[in-house]
């Protein structure tokens, strides 16, 4: 009896994140027009538990770098916000991770190792930095700031003696996992989530459209410009920091 309510329970628990999953894709994409697709995913769990953390990856590479956090079928080429086909993605795939397609009209993101993570995230605030949204994971944070491009990136990037080789930039061609996914390295959670009370009513309208037409609204994103130094300061001597390149 306790068996088959144990069942239940994890048949229960499946559903819910199932749902959470389909809601998160059809906000970004319907709400706040951000291209989305369905990561690879982890293995089938061994264990009674159902957990993924830990996993190894469902695609055919044996030493992926990122077990279930990347896109493989379809590819990043194919991610859209149409409500239909992100319907039907998650409809068919219900455990897939969500993941951002990052660059052009889409946020970009720059991630760093967790404990740098917090350590940028206090500095920032001390400082009175208006943030966007921060995406956690066990063993990395990223910060979503708005689109640049690979030009804009490399001039600030030119004018640093250096950088930590643990920061990772997410910009046009790249892609993000965003919550509530779950992947080989554990749960993927906001750690500032697009409403939270310190983005100052972060949905904001983009602008207008051809016509005059409000576009969707989203999350308030800050430039990759006010938030670099802090992440570079941050990740400098920080466990997992890397080595330092020069430029």
């Amino acid at each position: 009896m306790r068996e088959i309510l144990g069942r239940r329970r994890r048949l229960r628990l499946r559903r819910k994140e199932a749902t959470a999953r389909l809601d998160a894709a059809l906000t970004c994409a319907t709400v706040w027009q951000w291209p989305v697709l369905p990561g690879v995913g982890t293995a089938q769990p061994a264990d009674p538990n159902g957990e993924s953390a830990g996993l190894g990856c469902a695609c055919p590479e044996p030493d992926c770098a990122v077990p279930g956090a990347h896109p493989f079928d379809p590819g990043l080429l194919a991610a859209t916000t149409d409500e239909r086909m992100v319907r039907w993605w998650w409809t068919n795939r219900p455990a897939a991770p969500v993941l951002l397609a990052t660059g052009g009209r889409a946020p970009c993101a720059v991630s760093l190792p967790a404990v740098a993570g917090a350590r940028a995230l206090s500095a920032l605030d001390a400082l009175g930095m208006r943030l966007g949204p921060v995406v956690a994971t066990p063993t990395r944070w990223s910060l979503l700031v708005a689109p640049y491009t690979l030009e804009r990136l490399g001039e600030l990037l030119y004018a640093k003696d250096w950088v930590p080789s643990s920061l990772r930039f997410h910009g046009e061609g790249g892609y993000l996992v965003l919550p509530p996914s779950r992947t080989g390295a554990g749960q993927v959670r906001w750690e500032q989530s697009p409403a939270s009370p310190g983005t100052s009513g972060s949905l904001v309208s983009r602008g207008r459209a051809e016509g005059g037409t409000p576009v969707a609204a989203s999350p308030w994103l800050p430039d990759v410009e006010a938030v670099l130094d802090a992440l570079v300061e941050a990740s400098t001597g920080a466990p997992g920091g890397g080595s330092r390149l020069a430029y």
